[in-house]
């Protein structure tokens, strides 16, 4: 059974769409990451990590770990659990499979995000995408694993991401749907790190997640004055 979908933007009070970067470049003071790749990069406490979407309709996958004790990893379930939704937006808070902080959400201009799928994988792509007739394709997954590589974390750690921008949900019947990201060119989500975190951060290569064409991520570090 499916039923017509809208899930509205959800932006932050005031939230202001202003970016100074494009498809061609990114804005002064931020780093790109190419479609479908990643990148690895640590996050001290009271850090604010800034996620951009250049160009619009793309996703990309978040996740992370302690930077002292790769044993605690960000939790969607207890995420879920403790705000009672699958959804999270403006003014919420990350946990931990510990049940701690990791991270909150300080600005958030789609209020579109996805804790139920995990970061696509070459598996993803041979199971669920004929397609393709299992040839290699770049994934989530295997940008995660590189990226926690140089801290020498495991992939078996890598659990399921916060698809930031992605939009899926699930009808009567509870069957999932992914809809195109409802961003526009320079939408962007803050987190502030309530501890030192390893991040892995992508640039999704899943075509179908990303209406059909995935273009990159920008993002920026801020650290408190």
């Amino acid at each position: 059974m499916t039923t017509q979908h809208v899930r509205p933007r959800t932006p932050s009070p005031d939230a202001h769409v202003s970016y100074a970067g494009g498809a061609d470049a990114p804005a002064p003071g931020f780093e790109r990451i190419a479609p479908q790749t990643g990148v690895g990069l640590v996050l001290r406490a009271g850090e604010m990590l800034t996620i951009v979407d250049p160009c619009g309709e793309q996703v990309s996958d978040f996740f992370a770990f302690g930077a002292d004790d790769h044993d605690e990893w960000f939790s969607t379930g207890r995420t879920t659990d403790y705000k009672n939704s699958i959804y999270v937006g403006p003014g919420d808070r990350l946990y931990s499979n510990r049940s701690r902080v990791m991270a909150t959400i300080v600005e958030d201009t789609v209020g579109v995000h996805d804790m139920t799928l995990t970061p696509c994988s070459q598996d993803t792509f041979d199971l669920l995408y004929p397609e393709f007739e299992g040839a290699e394709h770049p994934s989530c997954f295997a940008n995660l694993v590189s990226a926690f590589d140089a801290f020498d974390i495991s992939s078996d750690r890598i659990c399921t991401t916060l698809n930031v921008f992605m939009d899926v949900w699930t009808d009567l019947d509870g069957e999932l749907h992914i809809d195109p990201p409802p961003t526009m060119a320079g939408d962007r989500l803050t987190l502030r790190a309530e501890m030192d975190l390893v991040v892995g951060l992508t640039a999704c290569s899943a075509e179908k997640s990303n209406n059909g064409n995935c273009t990159p991520i920008d993002y920026r570090i801020d650290r408190p004055s």
